[in-house]
C-alpha cells in the first residue's frame, strides 16, 4: 500500500526532500528485491518516462524552497517530483498561523485538494497521507493545519499521520509558541497520530554524535529523514505473516496511538555516527538494546548522557505507590529492528510491564518489528516509535511561554489572531 505525503512550508519541503533521498538510496542499496519492491510502491510510481516519481505534493507560499526541492531532486539521478504535483505563490504567511489557515488556506483549498486527489488516485491502494510540517511558521503551521482538516474531510477512512518539527527554544519567531499551540490543538482533533522532531534534540545530535562543526538546516533535516526513513520503510510485523507489512501507517497509528486523547509520538535511533566511522564499528544486539531501552527509561534521546541510575519501579514499589522520580512511563512503544541476525534479537526487557500504564497489558502496548535488511549502511540498526511521557516537558514549555506571553501584553498578540 502506499503512501502519500504533503510537504507543507519549507520545513516540510525540505524534511520531505531528505526523507525521499534516504528511501531512495536505502532501496537502491538493499540486495532483496521484495524489499526494494515493496519500498518503492510505498513512496515512488513510475512516469511514463520510466522515472521514478515521488508520491507527494509540494505546497509553499513562495516558490523558491519549491524549486530548490524540485531541482535537487532531479539532478539526484534517481527520483524526482512530479512536474504537476506543487502548488506555490509568491506571497508568504508572515509567521502568522491566523494568516494561514484563515487566509492563504481557503483561498487555494480547491488547487490544494485537487493536487492530492490526483496523487492519491495514481496509488492502487492508499495506506494513508502523511503532512509534513512545522509548527512554528505561518504556512506550515497555518496552512499545514488547513490541509489537515481538508484531508479529513475528503478522505474521512484514510489514516493521518503528521509529523510536525517543534520550534528551537530560543527560536527566532516571536509568535511561535502560538503558532504551536494553535497547531497542536487542531490537529488533535483531525490526526490519528501526530510524530514529533524536536530540533534542539537534532540539533544535538547533529553536534556530538555526528561531529558536525557548522551544522546547517540541511544536517538537521537529514537527521529527521533518517529516523523516519528508519519508521517507514518496510518491516515484518507480528501480522504480516513472512512478507513485509502492507499498510505502515495503519499499523503504526493502531499500535501506538491506541488511546484517542494521546496521540503524540516521538523517535530516537541507535546508533547514529558520522559515515566515516561505521565501517571501523562493531554492533551488537544486546548491547544496542540495552542502550535503547534505558533511553527510553530515561527519556534521553541519544546515545551520550544516558543516566544509568533512572529505572522503573520494583513490583513492591509499584504496589505500594511509591513515587517514580524521572521514570519515562509509557502506553505504547514500537521497536523497529534492522540488519544481520536480526531475528536472534531478545527484545524481552521492553515488554516489562513496570514501563507501561496500568490500565494497559504489556503485551498488547508493546510490538517489534524486525526486517534482515541493513538501513543507512549500518549493519545493525534498531528505531523506537514510543507514545509516552517524553513530550510533556516542551509541551508544558511551550504552552506556558505562550501564555505568558500573552498574560504580559495582550495587546501583542497580532490582530488576525
Amino acid at each position: 500500500m502506499s503512501v502519500v505525503t504533503v510537504q507543507l512550508g519549507q520545513c516540510g519541503n525540505q524534511v520531505g526532500l531528505e526523507l525521499f533521498d534516504v528511501i531512495s538510496n536505502d532501496a537502491r542499496e538493499a540486495q532483496k528485491r521484495t524489499y526494494c519492491s515493496a519500498s518503492h510502491e510505498r513512496f515512488f510510481h513510475t512516469n511514463t518516462n520510466g522515472d521514478l516519481e515521488a508520491r507527494a505534493v509540494l505546497i509553499d507560499m513562495e516558490p523558491k524552497v519549491i524549486n530548490h526541492s524540485m531541482t535537487k531532486a532531479v539532478k539526484s539521478g534517481k527520483w524526482k517530483y512530479g512536474e504537476k504535483s506543487y502548488f506555490s505563490q509568491k506571497q508568504g504567511s508572515g509567521n502568522n498561523w491566523a494568516n494561514g489557515f484563515c487566509v492563504h488556506g481557503p483561498q487555494h483549498k480547491e488547487t490544494v485538494e485537487e493536487l492530492v486527489r490526483r496523487e492519491v488516485e495514481r496509488c492502487e491502494r492508499l495506506a494513508g497521507l502523511m503532512p509534513i510540517m512545522s509548527v512554528a511558521g505561518g504556512t506550515g503551521s497555518g496552512v499545514g493545519t488547513y490541509v489537515t482538516q481538508c484531508l479529513r474531510d475528503a478522505f474521512p477512512k484514510s489514516f493521518i499521520l503528521n509529523h510536525l518539527t517543534w520550534p528551537y527554544g530560543t527560536g527566532e519567531v516571536i509568535v511561535q509558541n502560538y503558532n504551536s499551540v494553535l497547531t497542536l490543538s487542531k490537529l488533535y482533533r483531525l490526526s490519528d497520530a501526530i510524530l514529533v522532531h524536536e530540533n534542539d534534540t537534532v540539533h544535538r545530535i547533529c553536534s556530538q554524535l555526528l561531529n558536525i562543526k557548522h551544522i546547517t538546516f540541511s544536517d538537521v533535516n537529514r537527521v529527521m529523514a533518517h529516523q523516519l526513513g528508519g519508521v517507514l520503510q518496510p518491516a515484518l510485523t507480528p501480522h504480516s505473516y513472512g512478507t513485509f507489512s502492507r499498510n505502515p501507517l495503519g499499523e503504526l497509528v493502531s499500535s501506538l496511538a491506541c488511546h484517542p486523547e494521546y496521540k503524540l509520538l516521538s523517535v530516537c535511533t541507535i546508533p547514529q555516527m558520522p559515515s566515516s566511522s561505521i565501517a571501523y564499528s562493531t554492533f551488537a544486539w544486546p548491547g544496542l538494546l540495552k542502550h535503547l531501552r534505558q533511553m527510553l527509561v530515561s527519556n534521553t534521546k541519544m546515545e551520550e548522557g544516558i543516566d544509568w541510575q533512572v529505572r522503573p519501579p520494583s513490583n513492591s514499589e509499584r504496589s505500594r505507590g511509591l513515587p517514580t522520580h524521572n521514570f519515562n512511563r509509557s502506553l505504547s512503544n514500537v521497536l523497529i529492528l534492522r540488519g544481520k541476525d536480526v531475528y536472534s534479537a531478545e527484545t524481552g526487557s521492553f515488554e516489562e510491564p513496570a514501563l507501561y500504564t496500568s490500565w494497559l497489558p504489556s503485551n498488547a502496548a508493546f510490538n517489534a518489528w524486525k526486517s534482515p535488511v541493513s538501513f543507512n549502511k549500518y549493519e545493525k540498526s534498531a528505531t523506537l516509535v514510543s507514545n509516552s511521557q517524553s513530550l510533556l516537558q516542551p509541551l508544558d514549555n511551550i504552552v506556558g511561554k505562550a501564555w505568558n506571553m500573552f498574560a504580559s501584553s495582550p495587546g501583542s498578540l497580532p490582530s488576525k489572531y
